[in-house]
């Protein structure tokens, strides 16, 4: 998320300029970064490199639905592998062994933001807006540090706070349908690996919105929409977006649109800590009971719920949750509103591989990446356990703090 100086100090005049705040985009910041944790920036950590086959002994897993008794995980090559012979052993002395921690919505800022994902357990975090796109390229692929996926750049009406970033690109600022076709193209052509499109008035019309999407959909990319009110998320699904991002703050949502989420397989993204956030600035309209009572509802309904924080590093933005650590507070909200802590287990793991298509990680299974978190206590029966971690692997590679 990013504003012009004139919006920062316009933020809280209005419900509406904070509302629009939670858009979440992130732009490449001419400051220092403002550090979220007590490990220091561009150096929190090292890499303990495998030396060969390495046997997690003693240890039990969360296999997506329950814990198994005590067994062997092999970490070979930086895939879960079958046979522990030669391997070095561990021995995790009965602790916990989870995957690797997927927060679905994040916002890239520097390499410091990897490190801090990474160290609270997060090895894959979904970017949902970032710019330019050379920001994300620089940190894609680094070995041992979280793995990535990037929206790029989003599509925004002229007005939108978005739209007056002296940085952002003028093709992104969509005036009718007529310029879907080329947005979507030049995305893609940029690396991004989903379309994000921001419904929130002042906002893009329906038929650009549905426009988008179906260019998206054409070109094979799934479609992220922001909606922080129940009209605009009644537009996103009328479009056909694939998954809504954020919950209404005003009202909660009606179980007809909840059931909507079902009935036609979308995927909600609540990111409550961000609107936990928001609805304690005090401005009039918002209120995380609304928040919280969508999530009931979108659970009652049997909707998908991801894990996602909107963490961010936005000079101007008064909510910037922590990286990595925000996603352990996401779930207690999760488990909150409703969930069970298995269900909100499988809203940081399994279900956001499935729903974005990363089949080679959610579950701890032969031939998937040994992306593994470590842990003590029983999240299953307290959710606030996964935030006592031993030990994290991504890729197969041990990722160590320093002091």
């Amino acid at each position: 998320m990013c504003f012009s100086d004139n919006n920062r100090r316009d933020f809280l005049r209005t419900a509406a300029a904070a509302a629009a705040a939670v858009a979440g985009v992130s732009a490449l910041s001419t400051g220092p970064a403002q550090a979220q944790s007590a490990v220091p920036a561009h150096s929190p950590g090292r890499h303990r490199t495998s030396d060969g086959r390495i046997a997690l002994t003693n240890v039990r897993v969360f296999d997506g639905s329950a814990l198994t008794a005590p067994r062997t995980v092999v970490i070979d090559n930086g895939l879960i592998g079958i046979s522990a012979v030669g391997a070095r052993r561990i021995d995790c002395q009965g602790a916990i062994l989870l995957p690797g921690l997927i927060d679905a919505h994040i916002h890239l800022a520097d390499l410091d933001t990897l490190h801090q994902l990474t160290r609270f357990g997060v090895t894959t975090g979904l970017d949902m807006a970032c710019f330019p796109p050379s920001v994300v390229d620089a940190l894609r692929r680094r070995p041992g540090l979280t793995d990535i996926r990037s929206a790029g750049t989003p599509a925004v009406a002229p007005g939108s706070p978005q739209s007056h970033l002296p940085i952002f690109p003028a093709d992104a600022i969509l005036t009718g349908p007529e310029q879907a076709v080329t947005f979507v193209r030049n995305r893609i052509t940029e690396g991004s690996d989903y379309i994000k499109i921001i419904v929130d008035e002042p906002g893009l019309s329906p038929e650009t919105v549905r426009a988008l999407t179906v260019a998206a959909h054409q070109r094979g990319r799934l479609v992220m929409a922001h909606a922080t009110t129940a009209a605009m998320v009644d537009r996103a699904l009328t479009a056909g977006a694939d998954m809504i991002h954020h919950v209404p703050l005003d009202t909660p949502l009606p179980g007809t649109l909840a059931a909507r989420f079902a009935s036609g397989g979308r995927v909600a993204v609540p990111t409550l800590t961000m609107m936990e956030g928001f609805a304690g600035l005090g401005i009039p309209g918002m209120d995380y009971a609304a928040a919280e009572g969508s999530v009931a509802a979108l659970h009652r309904a049997g909707a998908r719920i991801l894990a996602g924080t909107d963490a961010n590093r936005t000079p101007g933005i008064p909510v910037q949750p922590a990286h990595g650590l925000s996603l352990h507070h996401e779930l207690d909200l999760l488990v909150q509103a409703g969930l069970a802590p298995v269900e909100a287990l499988r809203a940081a793991t399994s279900l956001p591989a499935q729903s974005f298509g990363l089949r080679d990680r959610g579950f701890i299974r032969p031939g998937y990446r040994a992306d593994l978190v470590l842990i003590d206590g029983d999240p299953l029966a307290d959710i606030g356990a996964t935030r006592d971690i031993r030990r994290v692997w991504v890729g197969g590679v041990e990722y160590v703090t320093t002091g």
